[in-house]
C-alpha cells in the first residue's frame, strides 16, 4: 500500500472528527447561551426534563442520526412549546433553511411566536386543532382524518418526538401517511417511540423504568401502563412501526432502542430515523 493511498483512505476519519467537534462545540454553545429564548419553568407544560439540556441533546441526535442539514425545510408535529425549536435556530441556515412547528396547544404556539418568530422570522409556527383525549379533548380535527395544511414534498426532514408514544395505532398510520405525503423524496423522519419487544416487556435486566410497566391491550399492537390514563404512554410491538413506515413509503435507515428498557444507549425512547423513497429531489 503506497503513501498516498494510506493519506487517502484515513482522510474520512479525520473529516467525521471534525464534523463531531462542531456538533459538540454547537450544544455546548446552545447550553451557554443566555440569551436563547426558554419559558418559565411553570409554562413548560410538555415533556420532562431541563428544557434547555434536552433541547439540546435532540439537536445532536438530528444531525448525528438523522443526517439534519442546515438548509433543510423542517417539520416539527407536536412542537409544544419550543425545545426542539429553540436550538434548531442556531443550527438552520437563516437564509436557506425553513423551520415550521405544529401543535394543538395554543399557548406553546404563542408563546413560540412571540419570543421565537419574532427573533427568527425563518421559524413559523401554528396551531392545528387536532383532538387528543390528554392534550386537546374539544378538538375539531380528527386524527383519523388528519390532513396538515401543507403541499406535498415541501420537507427535507420531519420531526416526531413523544408523538407516537401517545396516539392509538390507527392515528399513527394517519400521521405517518401525511410524512409520506409531505416529505421529498431522499426526506427523512426522526421519530421516537417504545418499541416492547420480548426482553422489554418481560424486563430481563430489571433495569426498565418502572414508570413504564407497559402491559398488552387485547390483540393488538398495543401496549400501555396500568394506573394511567390510556395515552400517557403508549408502546407498540416490535415490528409495527417498522411495518407502518414502509406502508407510508418510508424506508428505515436505522433504528436504534433506547435507555428505557434498561440497556446502555444515549438516548431514552426508542429512536427509527425513516427515508421517504421515491428517487431523487
Amino acid at each position: 500500500m503506497n503513501e498516498t493511498f494510506r493519506r487517502e483512505e484515513s482522510a474520512p476519519v479525520t473529516a467525521l472528527s471534525a464534523h463531531e467537534e462542531h456538533i459538540q462545540w454547537l450544544q455546548e454553545s446552545c447550553l451557554k447561551n443566555r440569551f436563547l429564548p426558554q419559558p418559565a419553568p411553570d409554562s413548560v407544560f410538555v415533556g420532562d426534563g431541563d428544557f434547555k439540556a434536552v433541547g439540546t441533546e435532540f439537536l445532536g441526535h438530528f444531525i448525528r442520526m438523522g443526517g439534519l442539514q442546515p438548509e433543510s425545510r423542517v417539520l416539527d408535529i407536536g412542537c409544544g412549546i419550543g425545545r426542539m425549536a429553540v436550538p434548531l435556530t442556531q443550527y438552520l441556515d437563516p437564509d436557506k433553511g425553513r423551520y415550521n412547528g405544529i401543535d394543538p396547544v395554543e399557548g406553546g404556539i404563542a408563546w413560540c411566536r412571540r419570543f421565537v418568530t419574532s427573533v427568527y422570522p425563518s421559524f413559523a409556527f401554528q396551531r392545528v386543532d387536532i383532538a387528543h383525549e390528554l392534550y386537546n379533548p374539544q378538538g375539531k380535527i380528527s386524527g383519523k382524518a388528519l390532513k396538515l395544511p401543507y403541499a406535498d414534498r415541501h420537507f427535507d426532514f420531519a420531526i416526531m418526538t413523544s408523538i407516537v408514544t401517545h396516539l392509538p395505532p390507527d392515528e399513527v398510520l394517519v400521521y405517518l401517511s401525511e410524512i409520506g405525503r409531505l416529505l421529498k423524496p431522499g426526506g427523512r423522519l426522526f421519530m421516537t417511540a417504545f418499541v416492547v419487544d420480548p426482553i422489554a416487556a418481560a424486563n430481563e435486566t430489571g433495569r426498565r423504568d418502572p414508570r413504564l410497566a407497559f402491559q398488552r391491550d387485547g390483540d393488538g399492537p398495543c401496549w400501555f401502563v396500568p394506573d394511567l390514563p390510556r395515552l400517557a404512554a403508549v408502546g407498540f410491538d416490535d415490528g409495527f412501526l417498522d411495518g407502518a413506515l414502509n406502508r407510508a413509503g418510508l424506508s428505515t435507515a436505522l433504528k436504534s432502542l433506547g435507555s428505557w428498557r434498561g440497556q446502555a444507549a444515549d438516548h431514552y425512547q426508542d429512536v427509527f430515523v425513516a427515508e421517504r423513497t421515491g428517487g431523487g429531489r
